[in-house]
């Protein structure tokens, strides 16, 4: 005799063991979603596509601080014993490279291609409060702006979005200082919260009706006030454990009344410009126009005023040797280390983390894939791309005869100022959430947090020679 499954609706609790997670894994491949969950790749624990429950980061867990990031064992199995790795899910919808239009030309004639291809089904298992919130910042960018994007309407129009209660906080957390976490309210399909006393085991709090079907699919009964009580007893702890914390009160005039305080040019000395801060931030949403086209370059004309690529790719940037901002390696370098490059193919299309000897100052890096506009488009095409760029990089505020925000200290000041201040006035919230990445992604350690705080500290100082 079998049990007819528990109905859920919107707003139910649950409890669903450890092997429901395979079962919740399983009903969205049978939907025909592709599952992007927290697991181990090259030393971090990032988010990207996963086949089973298997490839969860158990018994895993990262240490945090400014500048450092590295894994270490915990003493239990726990699937999502962790804070944030260096992914967001910024990349899912607001993809690092897409393709705006393509030109093709058939002997004497040019036909154009502006449909765009139809987004892959996604749903996310492990998504933190404080995604969750980015995501409710881009969504105020790109959805709810008087211009719509297009893609991203499209990628987040069918993402399904399994949350997970944060049971620990990491070394440079302060989400509790922006209220957006460590938990989440709004904006999942399921969440949950991992529990380890008592049995290995999950509350499930039910977020939409497509939530509450796949739930009774994956045989959850019904939570008890017990399972209530702890799942809440362990977000009310780790919002305890906060490794930073911000003063928000009255930030955004604090800001705009401190343009010229001498904390921006003590920044600019330690800041490399090399853009992870940017990368890594789930709410950054800088973005810049490169063409490429077959067009033969071999008769000594050279189409980019910096282009020293290899290969047929017209790049219409100022420094555009490579396919995305330059990691800097001196404070005004123009490109004297690594290339950061954008490629939606590249694991995942979003950071990726090199933990090898040399990485460690590295931090978070995007890669070029098999679309990158170096490997150069089809015979007889020219494409155009939006990809990301950042307000660290010279070619960001490039107007003709120069950059607007040449030195360092302008730049960081735009972007600090942008995050905190002028994006309230922009979009009715602040553009942080408290996720800590820049701080742990920075290769020299600046801290946000800190930075807030000594020019608040030195609130109406005026750095020598701007009086």
């Amino acid at each position: 005799m079998s049990c007819e499954a528990i109905r859920f609706r919107p707003g139910d609790r649950a409890v669903l063991g450890r092997p429901g997670i395979a079962a919740l894994l399983q009903g969205l491949r049978e939907e025909g979603y592709r599952v992007v969950g927290p697991t181990l790749r090259g030393g971090a624990i990032v988010y990207d596509e996963i086949q089973g429950a298997e490839e969860l980061p158990a018994g895993w867990t990262e240490q945090q601080e400014a500048g450092r990031y590295r894994l270490a064992r915990r003493a239990d199995e726990a699937l999502f014993g962790y804070a944030v790795g260096p992914r967001s899910l910024k990349h899912l919808l607001f993809v690092p490279r897409l393709r705006l239009v393509q030109l093709r030309r058939r002997g004497g004639s040019i036909s154009r291609t502006d449909e765009a291809e139809a987004p892959p089904r996604l749903a996310v298992l492990g998504a933190r409060a404080c995604d969750l919130a980015a995501i409710d910042v881009q969504d105020r960018v790109f959805v709810d702006g008087p211009h719509p994007d297009p893609d991203y309407v499209a990628r987040r129009g069918s993402l399904f979005v399994i949350a997970v209660q944060c049971g620990q906080a990491g070394g440079t957390c302060f989400c509790v200082s922006m209220r957006t976490g460590p938990r989440a309210e709004r904006g999942f399909d399921l969440a949950l919260t991992e529990l380890l006393d008592d049995g290995h085991r999950f509350f499930v709090e039910v977020g939409s009706d497509a939530g509450a079907s796949l739930l009774a699919r994956a045989g959850a009964s019904r939570a008890g006030e017990d399972d209530a009580r702890a799942a809440f007893e362990v977000s009310r702890r780790t919002a305890t454990q906060m490794g930073r914390e911000l003063d928000t009160d009255g930030i955004k005039e604090l800001f705009y009344r401190n343009l010229e305080h001498p904390r921006w040019d003590e920044v600019a000395e330690r800041c490399l410009g090399c853009t992870n801060c940017t990368l890594a931030c789930p709410t950054c949403f800088c973005s810049t126009i490169e063409d490429a086209t077959d067009l033969p370059v071999d008769a000594g004309r050279d189409l980019g005023r910096d282009s020293t690529f290899a290969g047929p790719s017209v790049h219409m940037g100022r420094d555009s040797a490579s396919a995305g901002p330059s990691v800097h390696m001196g404070r005004d370098s123009a490109s004297a280390g690594p290339s950061v490059h954008m490629g939606r193919d590249s694991a995942s299309a979003g950071p990726s983390v090199h933990m090898g000897r040399d990485s460690a100052s590295a931090g978070p890096s995007v890669h070029m894939g098999r679309d990158s506009a170096s490997a150069g488009p089809s015979p007889e095409t020219a494409e155009r791309f939006r990809r990301w760029d950042s307000c660290f990089s010279l070619d960001h505020s490039y107007l003709h005869g120069g950059s607007v925000r040449a030195p360092l200290r302008a730049r960081y000041r735009q972007w600090l100022t942008h995050k905190l201040a002028t994006w309230i006035d922009q979009f009715g919230t602040s553009g942080c959430v408290g996720c800590g990445r820049c701080i742990t992604w920075c290769p020299v350690g600046i801290d946000i947090t800190e930075e807030a705080a000594a020019i608040r500290a030195g609130d109406g100082a005026v750095a020598d020679g701007t009086g």
